[in-house]
């Protein structure tokens, strides 16, 4: 049964308020998102052995401890703006409980772990976190915590874990206060973050898309494929390289998975996108609040460049992405979905990369010793593919710990368990002086039924099928061609006379994002003759070689779930795409993307309010953040279901 919706924190119970960061931004949103759906795991959890001779009521003083010297632990969020809400150490009873099990041993404080990061956690009423401690024998032996990820990040986690082993060890006194976030809000600057806006849609507009798509992998590949590589002797050679290149052991790995990307696709420009720390600075590095946040690293490499200058390389690009840690992700993502409209594609990162290079010392500690042999776990699953290769590097105990999750159309099992075998071993070839240098071509064909065109790959086989899918259609046959020495993709389409190019260039760009290797044709070719076909403008290319947007004319709401969209859309968007603007619902053009009108990521929650105002439900906050049409949206828009009559007089 639903429970009845809880009221907000009193204003007597706020201390102080403040927007959310940009970087907490991104997991506010995403907290809006269906959990099965989710990148980012929410909520992060974590665990730590209690220390003899303490006590429950010990473990209880040092959370309560805790909650007082770090405002996250006692923050709120707003449901729909991006507000956050400090309170009083004492606002609310600490949630924390125990459970008796027979032993504290790995296995079951890993499945603790797991079954507490399940458990719902409520940031906009209740405190962000819970905390579970495990007894055995009537005695504390672990304490596990989990943090919702909107006040807290994976660095931030391990401080506060680290934090509470040492107050159960009697030595919690730090003598520096840590930096709240609302303390630094004042101090970011807003021209840095213009700039880095500037810059990474520069990088994202000059890079190729969908690098991985031919990367391996079989035909429409719908499962996914986790798996764990541990290696004593990698760590060893690892930080050989790393001494050599007098370089951080993260940046060579970065190195060797981009030099094996370039390998196997031939590929030398792409993005890697890189989740950093964000605390260089000593004053935040005792700060659990949420800095960490994802980079763009701009890959480029030379074609027979030794892995030498692939680091140096590599290193330089990440120091100069490091630089613009401070983003407005809204207006971004809005700025990149114009971006991807335009161009008929949708910019896809080749690497995401994460570094959990965290003190882990004071975790439980694991009754299995790392193998003298490397090891490799995977595990394959029928899921949504995954479009992008997920790599976490660990350097734990002298044991380097690769994490990759990647979808089958990309990397079978095979092909994946293949994947950290290899870059070890290339590991111990530049480690014992090997030069390694950058193939010119790709050593592995790509898959069949892939194409490079100069926007990206492109699956061929999908366009015809997204294409196919459009009423009307009745043929189509999708083929590169050429075009002043330059190629691009041409769709020859037999339509029934009511269909026009408009339509199908924008059907295409509905799907893109939902689609691996899909990309807007550069022209259509209508048949039986049309009076549009063959002429110059059928050709849509701009001086750069991108694909511009064919706006068509503009087409207002209709139907009354169309007018519901468009008004809750005029009513949180600031106007509308360059030169077009609209003061009414009716004037809002059905033909035009959320980001065409302006409506940034942090909108989207109070534009899914006011349409559940309005009476309509039926699609998530993530289905708002691409490029799809108000009118392709609309259609998955359904009435509010009728409430029950719980009893009582009705309302007139």
């Amino acid at each position: 049964m639903k429970r009845l919706p809880e009221p907000a924190p009193s204003p007597a119970t706020v201390t102080r308020s403040g927007p959310l960061t940009w970087v907490q931004q991104w997991h506010w949103f995403e907290h809006t998102i269906p959990a099965p759906r989710r990148v980012n795991p929410t909520p992060l959890a974590d665990h730590c052995h209690v220390p003899p001779p303490a006590t429950v009521a010990d473990v209880h003083e040092a959370l309560a401890f805790l909650t007082a010297r770090h405002e996250a632990l006692r923050t709120t969020v707003d449901p729909i703006r991006p507000i956050q809400h400090v309170h009083p150490p004492d606002w609310a009873p600490l949630p924390v409980d125990q459970v008796d099990v027979p032993a504290v041993d790995a296995a079951t404080v890993e499945a603790a772990t797991a079954a507490l990061a399940a458990l719902p956690i409520d940031p906009e009423r209740h405190p962000p976190w819970l905390a579970r401690v495990l007894l055995e024998g009537g005695k504390p032996r672990a304490v596990l915590m989990a943090v919702h990820h909107v006040v807290i990040d994976g660095w931030g986690l391990a401080v506060l874990i680290k934090q509470l082993h040492e107050r159960l060890g009697g030595d919690g006194e730090q003598a520096q206060a840590p930096v709240h976030l609302l303390d630094t809000l004042a101090a970011q600057p807003t021209e840095r973050a213009r700039a880095a806006e500037r810059e990474w849609l520069m990088r994202l507009a000059s890079n190729p898309t969908g690098v991985l798509a031919p990367f391996g992998g079989s035909d429409k590949g719908e499962g996914r494929h986790r798996l764990q590589h541990r290696s004593a002797d990698a760590y060893d050679d690892l930080d050989r390289v790393a001494r050599r290149h007098q370089v951080s052991p993260e940046v060579v790995m970065l190195a060797a998975l981009a030099h094996d990307v370039a390998t196997r696709t031939g590929e030398h420009r792409f993005l890697a996108s890189v989740v950093v720390s964000n605390r260089v600075r000593a004053a935040v590095r005792s700060s659990i609040g949420v800095r960490a946040l994802t980079v763009p690293v701009q890959i480029d490499l030379r074609p027979g460049a030794a892995f030498g200058e692939v680091v140096d390389s590599v290193a330089a690009a990440s120091a100069a992405a490091y630089r613009h840690g401070q983003w407005r992700p809204a207006e971004l993502v809005a700025a990149q979905a114009r971006m991807d409209r335009r161009r008929g594609v949708v910019t896809v990162p080749t690497i995401e990369y994460n570094c959990y290079s965290w003190p882990r010392e004071y975790l439980v500690p694991a009754y299995v010793t790392p193998p003298e042999e490397p090891a490799t776990w995977i595990t394959s699953a029928p899921d949504e593919p995954c479009e992008t290769l997920y790599v976490d590097v660990g350097l734990d105990a002298g044991v380097l710990t690769l994490d990759v999750t990647v979808g089958d159309h990309l990397l079978d099992a095979g092909q994946a368990v293949a994947l950290p075998v290899r870059l070890c071993g290339f590991l111990r070839a530049v480690a014992d002086g090997a030069q390694c240098p950058v193939p010119a071509r790709p050593l592995t064909p790509a898959a069949p039924g892939w194409w490079r065109a100069p926007q990206g790959w492109v699956c061929l086989t999908e366009v015809e099928d997204v294409l196919r899918g459009h009423s009307g259609v009745l043929d189509v046959r999708v083929a590169p061609g050429v075009d002043g020495g330059e190629p691009h993709l041409v769709a020859h389409v037999r339509v029934a006379p009511a269909v026009t190019r408009h339509d199908l260039h924008r059907h295409v760009l509905d799907h893109l994002g939902d689609v691996p290797g899909l990309i807007a044709p550069d022209r259509y070719v209508l048949s039986p003759a049309s009076p549009e076909s063959g002429r110059p403008s059928d050709q849509l290319r701009t001086a750069t070689g991108g694909i511009e947007t064919l706006w068509g004319p503009s087409r207002p709401p209709v139907t009354d779930v169309e007018r519901a969209l468009a008004a809750a859309v005029a009513a949180v968007g600031p106007g509308g795409p360059p030169g077009r603007t609209h003061g009414s619902p009716d004037a809002v053009d059905m033909n035009c993307c959320l980001a065409d009108h302006g409506v940034t990521l942090v909108a989207i929650p109070r534009l899914l309010a006011l349409l559940e105002g309005f009476g309509f439900t039926g699609i998530a906050s993530d289905e708002l953040a691409g490029t799809a049409t108000l009118g392709h949206l609309a259609t998955a828009l359904k009435p509010l279901p009728p409430r029950a009559h719980r009893g009582g007089d009705t309302s007139p």
